[in-house]
C-alpha cells in the first residue's frame, strides 16, 4: 500500500536537504518530495508578497503530483503553503504550518510601511543575512564556523552537517553558500503583508501549526490569526523557530501527529 504524499517547503535559506533527519523520521509514515531550493529560479523571481513564490509552488504540485497532496512547510514555506492552498485547494489534502508567523492586522500594516520606506533592510533580518559571510576553505571550516554560533550550536551535529552539505556548492576558494545572500535578504524584505484576507476567509483545506515556543520570529510576528484559523490544531514544542534542525525526531512526530488529526478532522 503507498504511503502519503507529504511535498515539502523549506525555511529560507535552508535547502530542502538541510532537513534529511527530519524527512528521515517522517518518511516511516509519508513519501516525501520537495523542491529543493525556492527563489533561485529566474522564473519564478523573488518580488513583493512573493506571487511567483508561490505560482512556483503551484506549478511545481501540478507538474509533480495526480492526486492532491500534503503540504508541510517551514516558516518561508509554510506561508507559501498557505497562500499557494488559498488559491488552489484543488491541489491540497491539508496545510501544516511549522513555525510560520503569518502576519496581520497592524504588524502587516507596518510591514507595509517599513517596505514603503525602504527601511526593512535595518528593521528585518535582511540586516544580518545581507552581511552573512559566504565563504569558507572547506566544508570543515564552514561546520566550525557555524557551530560556534549559538543559534547553530544547539542542533544535533549531524543536523549541521547535513546543512553543510546541502547548503554550500564548490567555489574556487573553497565552499559557497548554494542559497545566495541576496535571495535570503530579498525574502525578507518581500514578506507577505496581504495575509489578513487570508486568516479572515480561512482555507477550504484544513490547517495545523506546529511551532516552537521560544520562537522569536512567531513573538514578533503574532500569532493570533494563526491560532484562529487554526483552532484546536496548534500546538507548539519547548524549542525555538528552527525546531527541525534542533529537535528532528520530535517535531517529525508532532508534525505527524498533527498531519493525521486535520484529516481526520476533515
Amino acid at each position: 500500500m503507498s504511503k502519503p504524499k507529504v511535498h515539502f517547503c523549506h525555511g529560507n535559506s535552508f535547502p530542502s536537504g538541510s532537513y534529511r533527519q527530519m524527512f528521515a523520521a517522517l518518511e516511516t509514515h509519508y513519501d516525501i518530495d520537495a523542491l529543493e531550493m525556492h527563489g533561485h529560479n529566474t522564473q519564478y523571481p523573488v518580488t513583493t508578497n512573493w506571487p511567483y513564490l508561490v505560482q512556483e509552488l503551484i506549478d511545481t504540485l501540478q507538474a509533480k503530483y495526480a492526486e492532491p497532496v500534503i503540504l508541510l512547510g517551514h516558516s518561508l514555506g509554510g506561508i507559501l503553503s498557505l497562500m499557494a492552498a488559498s488559491q488552489r485547494p484543488d491541489l491540497v489534502r491539508c496545510v501544516v504550518m511549522i513555525d510560520s508567523p503569518v502576519v496581520t492586522g497592524w504588524r502587516a500594516w507596518f510591514l507595509k510601511t517599513f517596505r514603503i520606506l525602504g527601511l526593512l533592510d535595518k528593521y528585518s533580518p535582511a540586516q544580518f543575512s545581507l552581511k552573512r559571510r559566504i565563504l569558507w576553505k572547506d566544508k570543515e571550516e564552514a561546520f566550525e564556523h557555524f557551530s560556534a554560533k549559538d543559534k547553530f550550536a544547539i542542533w544535533p551535529p549531524q543536523v549541521l552537517r547535513d546543512y553543510i552539505d546541502a547548503g554550500t556548492i564548490p567555489h574556487p576558494d573553497g565552499v559557497t553558500l548554494k542559497f545566495t545572500r541576496e535571495i535570503e535578504s530579498a525574502i525578507y524584505v518581500t514578506l507577505p503583508s496581504i495575509l489578513g484576507k487570508i486568516a479572515r476567509r480561512g482555507l477550504k483545506v484544513p490547517i495545523g501549526f506546529v511551532g516552537g515556543t521560544e520562537s522569536v520570529e512567531c513573538r514578533q510576528g503574532g500569532l493570533g490569526a494563526t491560532r484562529k484559523m487554526c483552532g484546536k490544531n496548534f500546538v507548539q514544542l519547548p524549542a525555538g523557530h528552527l525546531l527541525p534542525m534542533e529537535m528532528p525526531e520530535k517535531t517529525a512526530a508532532a508534525c505527524h501527529a498533527m498531519i493525521q488529526a486535520v484529516l481526520q478532522n476533515k
